[in-house]
């Protein structure tokens, strides 16, 4: 028997086949669960659809995740169609263009506000709709990035949403854990989708978690895809309120000594 033979769930932010929800949804559909979709309008949708489809959805459903009706039909919908939940990923995220990049002080309210409602606020959200046909022991899961904790050049507001995703994912975590259903965060490290190529700077973010990393290299898809199968599985029943990182150890290095090497090197050349 395989591991989600069973489960039934729903992604939302699924766009193509390079990015983390993706991955997600491959490790998850391969493991035997069975997933709905949704997509944020018609462009979307026709990306969206034959990914799903290829992983033999049942509902495949448009579902702007700022707007609350559309959040609720969706799960409405799921209802009919599931009777009850056992996983949702919540892979959906954020800004604009002219906020990643130069000073996070000249963020505007309106970019503020986009960001904070796609990428934080979407997760209550999903969970207030989602909680009453969740199955006990169920899973709810979203993404997050370090950029949350630290200063990442041109990250910027996005980082500061991510902070508030993840402050709001331990209260969620305390609210549902009543009701035996677990809230967490994958914390996954610099990897290469189309999403991150809208960050200005992010090769050199590679090669930087490169230096940091324990391992010695970049986190791949697969390996988040994975971490966020066993966070979706009943593999991970005692874990709730938990950042999970999947960065290949660079959340818990200051600086390796190849970093340390180049910004001393570099100290010294503007001193010559």
């Amino acid at each position: 028997m395989k591991l989600m033979e069973g489960k039934k769930g729903i992604i939302f932010g699924v766009s193509n086949t390079h990015g983390i929800a993706y991955a997600i949804a491959k490790q998850l559909f391969e493991a035997g669960a069975d997933i709905a979709f949704t997509y944020a309008g018609e462009t979307m949708e026709k990306r969206v659809r034959p990914l799903a489809e290829g992983m033999n959805a049942k509902l495949i459903m448009s579902c702007d995740v700022t707007k609350e009706d559309e959040v609720a039909a969706v799960f409405k919908e799921c209802q009919k169609i599931y009777g009850k939940l056992d996983f949702v990923v919540h892979a959906v995220a954020f800004a604009a263009k002219e906020d990643l990049q130069g000073r996070f002080i000249d963020t505007s309210r309106e970019g503020w506000d986009l960001a904070m409602g796609v990428s934080a606020y979407s997760l209550i959200s999903l969970c207030k709709h989602a909680e009453p046909i969740m199955n006990e022991g169920g899973s709810i899961f979203a993404l997050t990035y370090l950029g949350s904790e630290y200063v990442v050049a041109n990250y910027n507001v996005m980082g500061v949403a991510k902070a508030a995703l993840e402050s709001s994912m331990r209260y969620l975590a305390a609210d549902l854990g009543k009701k035996n259903i677990r809230v967490n965060c994958i914390s996954a490290g610099a990897v290469k989708t189309l999403a991150a190529k809208g960050i200005s700077g992010f090769d050199k973010m590679l090669k930087a978690a490169i230096a940091k990393a324990p391992l010695q290299r970049n986190v791949s898809l697969e390996d988040v895809g994975k971490a966020g199968l066993f966070l979706a599985s009943d593999l991970s029943t005692g874990t709730t309120g938990q950042i999970l990182y999947v960065d290949c150890g660079c959340h818990a290095v200051y600086a390796s000594l190849e970093e340390m090497e180049i910004i001393s090197n570099a100290i010294t050349a503007q001193h010559k």
